[in-house]
């Protein structure tokens, strides 16, 4: 009797620390909120991008041969002050030291 309740003991303690090891090792899922949330973001910061980078085309000039820290176009509004439209959306104003020549393209 004694040595049947000590297997037994033994098999549930091996069971109980399989089915805890498993459940560690469980790699945990992103809700549907959040991958709702980050998805929404992208694409709110997408549109901002293309109105931000519409509207600069338009109202103002484009720096020709000149590009950005990030490689995209420069723009010069009325007052003369470059800057180049970032991933969000936002207009980055630019120093002088920040503004780098645009390689020509090789054909």
């Amino acid at each position: 009797m004694n040595k049947k309740f000590f297997s037994g003991l033994l098999a549930l303690g091996l069971l109980a620390s399989v089915a805890l090891s498993a459940q560690a090792q469980e790699k945990k899922k992103e809700s549907l909120g959040k991958k709702i949330e980050k998805t929404a973001d992208k694409v709110g910061n997408k549109t901002a991008e293309v109105a931000v980078k519409g509207t600069s085309k338009i109202g103002d000039k484009t720096w020709k041969g000149k590009m950005a820290p990030d490689g995209s176009d420069v723009y010069i509004n009325n007052k003369n002050r470059k800057y180049y439209v970032n991933k969000k959306g936002a207009k980055v104003y630019l120093k002088a030291s920040e503004i780098k020549t645009r390689p020509e393209k090789k054909s």
